[in-house]
């Protein structure tokens, strides 16, 4: 077994690095969105794409995301492996025909015969007051839909080896980025790795307290898991990392083991993955459950520009704590 090199990269690094190796490994593999080529995308995850793979690789487009969506699925379609920039998560508003309607339901309607390896890599959630339409959690939107998987990393090491997975699999998938977390740094190896799309991660194991947290959630969770374990509390810390599919399993075993259960999203809190983690567990693991279920998300408002109310819009490492103390 060859040892692997591992050093320190961003968040965003660690997608460049994927992105890279899998177009040097695939040559089906292209990128195409808004500014990704010349301006080397909107977060700086394509510099030096244009330079190494050229025109044909990396596709700069007009400010239309329904063209370049449907012209992704059309490709896809084909035997290409497209990976899409959405520069803002909210955005997916204006491509849901090609998605909702096509990319999604085209391997079902064919009866298999047709594949749509597709990945939309787009950046989500709030924290740096980019106001109510560039700041939105739709990850709900995207695992309500069948056909479509949804990916949510929280660290450079599983934003690269999730990447690699879900560009070499056949269905569209959405891969969330959350945009807070460009700059996170963490251990991540050079060489090629792949994580399994539907296998949950314990972050921190613990024993008294279930916290399912999502994306940069997680961050926070285990800032708030050390903090309860000086007052004697011990916190387990799991990230689904992909929500659709879900790893049920990962999930229901944890709270069976600790009892309790707090799920923190930063979405709203109507039909959001929190309330369907809560409904999974209320469904097939009631008889686990020491304590009720206590949820800490967003507000239901639209997310404020202002840093102030902002931050009291979104769920801290305070409100986690708080949550934990009610039920352990």
């Amino acid at each position: 077994m060859i040892a692997q090199t591992t050093r320190e990269l961003t968040y965003v690094a660690a997608v460049t690095e994927a992105l890279r190796q899998e177009m040097r490994r695939d040559p089906r593999v292209f990128l195409i969105g808004e500014n990704i080529a010349i301006g080397e995308g909107s977060f700086n995850a394509t510099p030096g794409m244009l330079k190494e793979f050229g025109p044909e690789r990396v596709l700069d487009t007009p400010i239309s995301e329904a063209g370049f969506f449907g012209a992704a699925v059309g490709a896809a379609m084909t035997g290409l492996k497209p990976v899409v920039e959405l520069m803002f998560a909210d955005f997916m508003a204006v491509t849901m025909d090609q998605i909702l309607n096509q990319a999604a339901k085209l391997r079902y309607m064919s009866g298999g015969k047709i594949k749509v390896p597709l990945v939309v890599r787009t950046a989500w959630g709030g924290g740096i007051s980019a106001a109510s339409q560039h700041s939105q959690s739709l990850i709900s939107i995207v695992t309500h839909i069948p056909g479509l998987k949804c990916v949510v990393p929280s660290t450079p090491y599983d934003a690269k080896g999730l990447l690699i997975s879900a560009i070499r699999q056949d269905d569209p998938l959405f891969f969330f980025e959350h945009k807070f977390l460009y700059g996170v740094k963490g251990p991540v190896p050079e060489e090629e790795y792949a994580i399994p799309i539907g296998k949950a991660d314990i972050k921190r194991p613990g024993n008294d307290v279930t916290v399912v947290a999502i994306g940069r959630m997680v961050n926070l969770a285990l800032e708030a898991a050390s903090q309860l374990e000086k007052a004697g509390t011990s916190v387990e810390v799991l990230d689904p990392r992909t929500l659709s599919p879900l790893d049920d399993g990962a999930i229901l075993a944890s709270v069976k083991k600790t009892g309790r259960l707090v799920v923190v999203d930063e979405s709203h809190p109507r039909c959001s993955v929190a309330t369907d983690i809560v409904a999974l567990v209320a469904t097939r693991g009631l008889e686990y459950l020491d304590a009720p279920v206590r949820m800490v998300t967003g507000g239901h408002t639209p997310v404020p520009f202002s840093p102030v109310l902002e931050g009291a819009y979104l769920p801290s490492t305070e409100r986690i704590v708080a949550a934990v103390n009610e039920i352990a």
